[in-house]
């Protein structure tokens, strides 16, 4: 009997360890937009790819997000894309990924270990995405919550086997052929003078269209680390308009752009198991995304994808009490949970049914013809 006693206490400080059993109440929405589905594009191939993440995004927040804006009938800008898949996450060595065998994967088409950035298993270097699109004639751009040097954005210009050297990370985004990056992680950066096509910003005033499209590189830093909302930081939907804009007219002699825009932060609130945090940067995620939406119907080549690395905090969505849904956190860690895939645009069809996250490179060359792109440089 004292074992058995052991055992459940065991478990229990286990689970409170953990954050199980963390429950919140959100009230339900009233800001209803019924669903309005996008139709699917009559173009062969994309121009354009613009490739939204929301970390830590799993399905139950994207629930939780729509049922707390507008309730049961509200649908996100994303459900009313006409594609819609299953996306398997795990890394080369585990069942659980991070945010760098994740990113990686959707960078270079492979698995790698948890932790690495753009190099295999064996610490082999990975040609990433925008590597390969810079060949053809693409240019690309970063956006990101975090600091820029963060493994997502990280895996899209870095090549290292430890995504915590965000020093070094730094050295590689100065090097790379990103055209404009904006987040935060001034800390990690040390800008020599010989940089002298690269642009670099501190303040969200220095957003200015106008005066960056004179720059042929930008590079803005708005925080020593991540963004810190209490200090009124640019939000990602500035950054991401900016980045679109720059992006589009940096690249009306090239063949295209791509932009990769992380809501980082929404993962930062499923390892607090906070969700009127999670929710806030939701709004903003929300917010890019349908900016995204804006700029393909004026640029009507343009791909949306918007998907996850993984899903934090083993969020459950209980049986509301009244106008309140029941929330509860279950870990926090990431968990196992497969997470959504939405497309929009020429070659959206690629990204429907069941697929693995290193598909989602492939299926994004597969909707640029890239095998069928001659090598061009990029005038600017």
């Amino acid at each position: 009997m004292k074992k058995s006693l052991l055992l459940i206490s065991i478990l229990l400080l286990a689970s409170c360890e953990d954050g199980a059993g963390v429950e919140e109440f959100v009230l339900m929405g009233l800001d209803t937009k019924a669903a309005s589905p996008l139709g699917r594009s009559t173009k062969l191939k994309a121009k354009n790819v613009i490739l939204f993440i929301g970390d830590g995004m799993g399905p139950n927040h994207v629930s939780l997000a729509r049922l707390s804006i507008g309730g049961s009938e509200h649908r996100l800008s994303f459900e009313n894309f006409p594609i819609t898949g299953i996306v398997y996450n795990h890394s080369a060595e585990s069942l659980s990924t991070d945010s760098a065998a994740a990113a990686t994967a959707w960078a270079t088409g492979i698995k790698t270990t948890n932790g690495f950035l753009s190099v295999d298993a064996e610490r082999k270097f990975l040609p990433n995405i925008v590597e390969l699109l810079n060949t053809k004639g693409y240019l690309s751009g970063l956006v990101a919550t975090s600091s820029i040097t963060h493994a997502t954005p990280a895996a899209f210009y870095a090549h290292i086997h430890n995504r915590y050297k965000e020093k070094e990370i730094a050295k590689m985004l100065i090097e790379s052929d990103i055209s404009i990056a904006l987040g935060g992680g001034a800390k990690f950066f040390d800008f020599s003078p010989s940089n002298e096509s690269l642009h670099v910003i501190y303040k969200k005033e220095s957003l200015d269209n106008n005066l960056l499209s004179s720059y042929p590189r930008v590079i803005g830093l708005f925080a020593e680390g991540g963004l810190d909302r209490k200090l009124a930081p640019p939000t990602q939907l500035k950054m991401t308009e900016i980045a679109l804009n720059f992006l589009a007219k940096k690249s009306l002699n090239c063949k295209g752009f791509f932009l990769m825009s992380e809501g980082s932060q929404i993962d930062w609130a499923g390892h607090d198991n906070n969700v009127k945090y999670m929710l806030s940067e939701f709004v903003d995620f929300e917010n890019s995304v349908q900016a995204g939406i804006d700029f393909s119907k004026e640029n009507q080549g343009t791909l949306i994808l918007v998907t996850a690395d993984h899903a934090t905090g083993g969020l459950i969505l209980q049986k509301p009490i009244g106008s309140k849904i029941r929330s509860q956190w279950t870990t926090e860690s990431h968990d196992l949970s497969p997470i959504n895939i939405y497309a929009y645009g020429p070659g959206s069809e690629l990204f429907s049914g069941v697929m693995n996250n290193t598909e989602i490179f492939d299926r994004i060359l597969l909707a640029l013809d890239y095998s069928n792109l001659d090598s061009k440089n990029c005038v600017n």
